[in-house]
């Protein structure tokens, strides 16, 4: 089991080739595994850890708040994305998909029954309760176009006034005094939304900087109901950073040239990525030593931290506030 979870660490973890994988493990252990050995043992891992897939994919759809993220590459001339979906301690990957709104659904149901927080992408519109947007790439926008037109006032203005309004916003969310008060108080942020984006509702033509400006003030007037959902719930972050870090090991393995090009092979990466991942979340630790022993727990149980999870929150009857 040490060689097997070594194995998949260097392999999905760090973005590791099997041949660079196999060569590490000759080195430190003095055991030969061929390609073709090293990938039959991550198709075995991958089949056995199914059961804890499917466990940590019906955790996350009953999660209460939840944060989405995509990545995207090229296999030849078709697009191939992976779905990150995580909460404080469960991250599930859907590899080798599309980018389309038929995978939340497949994910989360019909309907999400709790707080999604992804970016502004259409295919989140109308799959949640409650809706957050990243607030990270407003301000990424906003920054794109000031850092290029250094000279413009309007842009540098818009800029400065929507990061006061952000953190404003974070400080009233860690406010611990407001209870009854936050719904005026998230009342008056989207009033001042409102007011800095001056020219909102203007027409708009092209990719030109004024465009993209005129663009993101109408996109924050039209979704001022989604801005502030994080002060309404202080449980709630203001970004989708939390998926958004885990889809960088993604991105890197994509430039790398070490995705998954096949159905099986993105099937495989996303079982044994979202357990390992759901792991660095829960364990105070995620070192092999301790991943090795919380397996064997779960061998010694006959089940897994994941679903032991899900059966207690199986056991609690329906409508009983958390």
């Amino acid at each position: 089991m040490e060689v097997l979870i070594t194995l998949a660490y260097l392999t999905y973890w760090t973005g590791m080739s099997i041949d660079k994988a196999c060569a590490i493990l000759n080195f430190f252990t003095g055991l030969k595994l061929s390609k073709s050995q090293a990938d039959s043992l991550l198709s075995q891992l991958a089949a056995d850890w199914q059961i804890e897939y499917d466990t940590i994919g019906e955790l996350i759809a009953m999660a209460a708040v939840l944060y989405i993220d995509e990545t995207g590459w090229k296999v030849g001339k078709r697009s191939c994305y992976t779905w990150i979906f995580s909460t404080l301690s469960t991250v599930l990957f859907k590899c080798g998909v599309g980018r389309g709104k038929a995978v939340l659904p497949d994910v989360l149901g019909k309907k999400f029954a709790g707080i999604g927080v992804p970016d502004d992408y259409n295919a989140y519109h109308s799959q949640f309760a409650e809706h957050q947007l990243c607030w990270a790439h407003f301000l990424r926008k906003a920054i794109a176009v000031s850092l290029r037109n250094p000279s413009n006032r309007q842009y540098k203005r818009l800029l400065k006034s929507l990061f006061a309004i952000y953190y404003d916003a974070v400080r009233l969310s860690r406010d611990g005094r407001l209870s009854v008060g936050r719904p005026a108080r998230v009342n008056h942020l989207q009033s001042r939304i409102r007011m800095i984006c001056r020219r909102h509702g203007e027409a708009t033509r092209g990719s030109t900087d004024d465009a993209k400006f005129v663009r993101l003030q109408n996109e924050l007037v039209r979704n001022t109901d989604k801005l502030f959902v994080f002060v309404l719930h202080p449980e709630v972050e203001a970004t989708n950073n939390r998926s958004e870090r885990q889809a960088r090991g993604e991105a890197m393995a994509r430039k790398m040239a070490r995705t998954s090009k096949s159905a099986s092979g993105a099937k495989r990466r996303g079982v044994i990525m979202s357990v390992l991942a759901s792991l660095s979340k829960r364990l105070d630790h995620f070192t092999l030593g301790n991943v090795l022993a919380e397996i064997k727990t779960w061998l010694d149980a006959g089940e897994s931290i994941f679903r032991k999870e899900l059966a207690a929150f199986q056991l609690i009857p329906s409508g009983t506030p958390p």
